[in-house]
């Protein structure tokens, strides 16, 4: 797989839903970012929170599987080679549904911060819906409802303390099936699978960010 998002590294790299957004704004700023903070980057794919991190004056390492990602380190996210509490922040947005294993991700997450865990990925938008996502892009995995994520991360020892939900966004539909190479063969079934959550022009997109704190108890 990591051969396979090294070859789509510049299309997410230029993605205007990957380089901007009130999600992204909004993991900056949960991330708490300021001169001296050292944050981990999981999955940084386009490397976008990281250059918003690091103009913050953040001190930021990325992390991805894939070389063409051209992260600091690669690495899989269940697999993280940092000792414990090496960063006050570590975030991770938009690739969770990607993750072979994510409790095991999120543990590892966890392991390796000492103050904040900041999530943002897709959420959770019913059976039909997943199964369009594994069909346009058989690396997707699952994502995840609001009740799984806050046991995910209640689970690894931090304390939720913000939760927002993007459930008005939408992408435009047909550069959500180019950035992938979806075969034509396979879009008008993919189409089909989304029902309500796609007009024909876009398609229904909604985000989940969190917040967790670690626990001191």
């Amino acid at each position: 797989m990591s051969d396979l998002w090294s070859e789509r590294a510049e299309a997410f790299r230029v993605s205007e839903p990957h380089r901007e957004g009130a999600d992204l704004d909004l993991v900056v700023e949960w991330c708490e970012p300021g001169e001296g903070v050292k944050a981990l980057d999981v999955a940084t794919g386009g490397g976008h929170v990281a250059r918003r991190l690091r103009d913050e004056g953040c001190e930021v390492v990325t992390v991805d599987p894939a070389p063409g990602m051209q992260p600091d380190v690669i690495s899989r996210a269940e697999d993280l080679p940092f000792a414990d509490e090496s960063f006050d922040v570590v975030v991770c947005r938009i690739a969770a549904h990607h993750f072979p294993d994510v409790g095991a991700a999120v543990e590892e997450m966890a392991r390796v911060s000492r103050r904040l865990l900041v999530i943002d990925d897709l959420l959770f938008d019913g059976e039909s819906v997943e199964e369009a996502h594994r069909l346009r892009d058989p690396t997707h995995v699952r994502s995840l409802g609001e009740d799984e994520w806050r046991e995910q991360i209640t689970g690894a020892g931090f304390e939720v303390e913000q939760i927002q939900i993007f459930d008005e966004r939408r992408l435009a539909l047909a550069p959500w099936l180019e950035r992938v190479d979806v075969p034509d063969a396979d879009r008008d079934r993919v189409r089909e699978l989304l029902g309500d959550a796609t007009d024909g022009e876009s398609v229904r997109m909604p985000l989940i960010v969190l917040q967790g704190r670690k626990s001191q108890s």
